[in-house]
């Protein structure tokens, strides 16, 4: 008889110190780039041109993320083309 296993999520690890505040930035603002990525993708947004700065920013209010910069939006449209 199979049973359910229950998925634990990843331990999180601490980010390295001592690094330019510059890379904590850019790391933060790809990993949020990518979970807005995600999110259009499984709403069924497959492609970048349809991914505007005004879907970004209302899918980010939808999960419970703060509003993106033009930049991260831009990312987003880049993560979505090479999906």
């Amino acid at each position: 008889m199979a049973t359910a296993s229950t998925v634990r999520p990843v331990q999180k690890k601490p980010l390295p110190a001592g690094l330019p505040r510059e890379w904590y930035e850019s790391h933060n603002r790809r990993l949020k780039a990518m979970r807005l990525a995600i999110s259009l993708l499984d709403s069924g947004t497959y492609d970048a041109k349809r991914a505007t700065n005004r879907k970004i920013r209302t899918m980010a209010v939808r999960t419970g993320i703060h509003r993106p910069s033009n930049v991260t939006c831009k990312m987003v449209r880049a993560f979505i083309k090479e999906s």
